[in-house]
């Protein structure tokens, strides 16, 4: 038999965690294997409830390293279709948790919903778990400074460029992933050559256009960088929204290879400046305020 948390954890906040916590503890505590069902994609992509706003805080494939990363023994990943959608919680418990996984205890958090929303199912939900023979632990919420924590409020938090309150909530640094592409080469024509991004899951949430430190992962090694996300309104009016690093101390050919930046700070917010040399000035300054992360690499 086997213990089991479902949900889609965008983000595997702290909240999440600390279901994936109870999670393993009791199925080591019960001699059991600890199962997560999860879902993909995302059902508002899916039903199109506000998709064309709707951004994601992780990527299938983050999602499933940061679950496996805690030591779960299985991860089932169900297709979202809109034919999935119609199930009640009573048909999907029935048919995955019970028939498919072999679930007999389910751990859920304090919000969780289950279901077709068109029910009132999720609000007697360890009822129908344990009608259907199966024990249902709810656990508490977890609260930042006695707010709960959210994927919501974190993806919030990203759009406003509060990017360490994020990643207070996620408990770990808020991430993009992609590749290195050719861009414009405007970095390398003032001193300050960037690695331009192309992101790998473009629903990702993309912080507030302004400047960033963050950690840079290339070919496996850590370095500190200085990020732009924006539209160089300095070099006339634009509308792609670009994601370019300067990566301190670091100067090969990175382009076609993948690279990872991890948002550690805000500096400042994107400027239009009235000279290449007023750019170059501010830059410097930024660098300066960058710099002082490199004692954690």
């Amino acid at each position: 038999m086997v213990v089991a948390t479902t949900g889609f954890f965008d983000g595997l906040h702290k909240g999440h965690q600390k279901v994936l916590d109870c999670l393993c503890s009791t199925a080591r505590k019960n001699g059991q294997k600890s199962a997560v069902v999860t879902f993909w994609p995302h059902p508002r992509a899916v039903l199109q409830k506000n998709a064309e706003s709707f951004r994601l805080l992780t990527s299938l494939e983050e999602k499933q390293d940061l679950i496996r990363a805690f030591g779960v023994d299985d991860l089932y990943v169900v297709s979202f279709t809109k034919e999935f959608s119609k199930l009640s919680a009573r048909e999907f418990i029935k048919e995955y948790l019970i028939d498919k996984y072999n679930v007999d205890t389910l751990i859920v958090g304090y919000d969780h919903r289950l279901g077709n929303e068109n029910t009132s199912e999720d609000i007697t939900l360890p009822e129908i778990a344990q009608e259907l023979g199966i024990k249902c632990v709810r656990v508490d919420e977890f609260d930042r400074e006695g707010v709960a924590v959210s994927s919501t409020k974190i993806r919030h938090k990203i759009i406003e460029g509060d990017v360490e309150s994020a990643s207070d909530m996620l408990g770990y640094n808020y991430m993009l992933k992609g590749v290195v592409v050719m861009g414009r080469r405007i970095g390398r024509s003032l001193g300050f050559p960037t690695a331009n991004m192309q992101l790998y899951e473009p629903l990702k949430v993309v912080p507030k256009n302004g400047v960033y430190a963050v950690k840079v992962t290339v070919d496996g090694k850590f370095y500190i960088g200085m990020c732009n996300i924006g539209v160089r309104p300095t070099f006339g009016l634009s509308t792609e929204r670009t994601i370019e690093t300067h990566i301190l101390n670091f100067n090969e050919d990175i382009y076609g290879l993948d690279i990872k930046i991890e948002f550690l700070e805000r500096v400042r917010d994107e400027i239009s400046f009235n000279s290449k040399e007023e750019l170059v000035s501010q830059l410097k300054s930024d660098l300066q305020i960058v710099s002082k992360h490199l004692c954690i690499l």
